[in-house]
């Protein structure tokens, strides 16, 4: 299972950038246009977290088992065949963030089965190891996608990633190359950078979801700790001064994974390098007016592979991208923009598979 690569990525990408000068992706303007009653990027971000209903299909849980004796959690829609599309959310999501019950249920309602794989100890249960996710740990994804081609090998088979769950996404593609088993991806308000997003961060307005999700890997920690005969990477009362992503990764993240520091954690798990190398058609959401990232983290087309498209909005916050003309009609535009780039494609390679 992998946890730190063994060399640095940022490195291997720079030397690799001017081969692929001349064939590289795209970088085009969204057709999002955000509702007039939510402006801004943090009304963008926060109304669909705190407003949003979250109604989902029927969902059946899965346990897989890990070589490593720990377990993911998957959580699938209803249906036995047809496309399938493996969902991944973000730091400290599950099932029930507002995104993931939204494309869950959005690709059912169009004849896609989604699965969605928890992070380990994100499905409402501390896994079994010290370890845990972070992201750029690619070695869990790669063994569900796996496991879902060995089950399903005649089906098409798309990912889907939103925040720390895009970042890894892109990572494992650009690792992975032409060997990867989906047949199409879309990542959305990815951290490209995560040194980047650590400084954006502690900025502003913005360190209200630092204080935010920090109050939650804190709570995560010390419930796991606390619950299983494991070693942790420090005295837990010592969790509470942990305040920034900086000082939580250096402490935390970096021990538990096998990395020298916060710098060493976000140099080598940073999906940006990676974009050059990824050999499926992919597309990338992201919004310039991010508050969890920095204008100057996002890359250049010489950055991108062919294969990779970068569709840019000017508004749309994180995981927001709320339109609509009134707010008791909101229209959440990620998920049918999702859908509609994934469902030609899916349908086709069904027809063609049966």
């Amino acid at each position: 299972m992998q946890t730190a690569p063994t060399s640095s990525s940022t490195e291997r990408s720079e030397e690799a950038a001017p081969s692929r000068a001349a064939d590289v992706g795209r970088i085009v303007t969204s057709s999002f246009r955000p509702a007039w009653w939510l402006p801004g990027p943090h009304l963008q971000t926060l109304w669909p977290s705190l407003i949003r209903p979250r109604p989902q299909p029927a969902l059946r849980r899965e346990r897989l088992e890990l070589p490593d004796g720990d377990f993911l959690d998957l959580d699938w829609t209803p249906g036995t065949s047809g496309p399938l599309v493996l969902v991944l959310h973000g730091l400290e999501g599950s099932v029930h963030s507002h995104y993931a019950a939204g494309i869950m249920r959005a690709l059912h309602a169009r004849g896609l089965r989604a699965v969605l794989m928890h992070f380990r100890g994100c499905s409402g249960e501390p896994n079994r190891l010290a370890r845990s996710y972070h992201s750029g740990e690619t070695g869990d994804v790669n063994h569900v996608a796996t496991e879902l081609r060995r089950r399903h090998p005649d089906i098409p088979l798309a990912g889907v990633g939103y925040s720390l769950g895009g970042n890894v996404l892109l990572k494992w593609l650009g690792e992975t190359g032409g060997d990867n088993p989906l047949a199409q991806a879309v990542a959305v308000s990815v951290p490209l950078r995560l040194d980047r997003a650590a400084d954006r961060l502690e900025q502003g307005a913005s360190r209200l979801y630092q204080a935010y999700l920090l109050r939650s890997l804190r709570r995560s920690v010390g419930r796991k700790f606390r619950s299983r005969e494991l070693s942790a990477p420090l005295a837990l009362h010592e969790l509470r001064r942990l305040r920034t992503f900086r000082a939580f990764d250096n402490a935390v993240t970096a021990p538990l994974h096998g990395f020298r520091d916060a710098h060493d954690y976000y140099a080598r798990s940073s999906s940006r390098p990676f974009l050059g190398d990824i050999q499926v058609p992919t597309l990338i959401l992201q919004a310039e007016d991010d508050p969890f990232l920095t204008r100057d983290a996002l890359p250049d087309e010489q950055e991108l592979a062919p294969a990779v498209t970068l569709e840019l909005s000017p508004r749309g916050g994180h995981v927001g991208f709320v339109t609509g003309r009134w707010p008791w009609r909101p229209r959440y535009w990620l998920e049918e923009r999702i859908v509609e780039q994934l469902h030609p494609l899916m349908r086709t390679g069904l027809s063609a598979a049966t």
